[in-house]
């Protein structure tokens, strides 16, 4: 099980998967359910390294820059 309190393992090339996804995701909107992100995540195909990170967020909302920090992402 992923914890999402340790840092990540940060893939260089899902980056740019997950900055284009959170891009994507908080168009108009300020916070995001954790069960959105992971939705839309499998909709566009990110890596099975990524989807899981996104897996192991614990349910609730984030804002783009919290989501962007536990998944090792540079949107802000």
């Amino acid at each position: 099980m992923i914890s999402v309190t340790d840092q990540p393992t940060r893939d260089d090339s899902a980056s740019p998967d997950l900055d284009a996804l959170l891009d994507d995701l908080y168009s108009g909107q300020e916070r995001v359910t954790q069960s959105e992100i992971q939705r839309r995540a499998v909709a566009a195909e990110v890596p099975a390294e990524l989807l899981t990170r996104i897996t192991a967020l614990p349910q609730g909302e984030y804002a783009v820059d919290e989501v962007a920090d536990l998944l090792g992402g540079t949107a802000g």
